[in-house]
């Protein structure tokens, strides 16, 4: 798998940029002065994490969850399983999680159900992208930076088989009928 496997350009590096600056804002408008607790959902998120991180001028500290639910596909199975929690107590904490797509809505489910489990103060959701038309379970969402259709996107930290999370920009995959082979 190559660049060439890539499709249109989705969302270039200073769109993505200028809409992180922007909920970056929202969400310091929201917090305001009071602290908050930053949980990620790896690996996708972690590009959209550290960018979005230094937007917000709220304190805060930052801690993770993994979640897999793709595996090798790019289909989501449907069952999300977390391989990792956060080293963070997060009860009686304001918490904010962060994750780079929401498509069935399994994923943000589960996780969502373990930092309930914690008692947080409150919790918040923030979502780069939003795949509206995939979504099998409803979870509410706080922030989104861009709905997009479903296709599946590669780039800045989201991946295909681990590739392509390092691209600064957001592209469609093109599937091997699409490429002519």
């Amino acid at each position: 798998m190559a660049e060439k496997d890539l499709g249109k350009i989705l969302l270039t590096q200073a769109d993505i940029e200028r809409r992180v600056m922007e909920l970056g804002k929202e969400i310091s408008l929201f917090y305001r002065a009071e602290p908050v607790t930053v949980v990620g959902v790896l690996k996708g998120a972690v590009f959209f994490l550290a960018d979005l991180v230094r937007q917000i001028e709220s304190p805060l500290t930052y801690d993770f969850f993994q979640a897999e639910s793709y595996g090798l596909d790019t289909a989501s199975s449907g069952i999300p399983r977390l391989t990792l929690t956060t080293k963070t107590p997060l009860g009686d904490r304001h918490v904010l999680l962060v994750e780079d797509i929401i498509d069935t809505g399994f994923t943000l489910k589960l996780v969502r159900e373990a930092v309930l489990l914690e008692k947080p103060r409150s919790l918040r959701t923030c979502v780069l992208l939003d795949k509206k038309d995939r979504r099998q379970t409803d979870v509410p969402l706080d922030w989104v930076g861009f709905p997009i259709p479903n296709r599946f996107v590669v780039g800045y930290g989201l991946d295909y088989r681990e590739r392509y999370r390092n691209l600064p920009y957001l592209a469609f995959l093109d599937e091997p009928w699409e490429r002519g082979r």
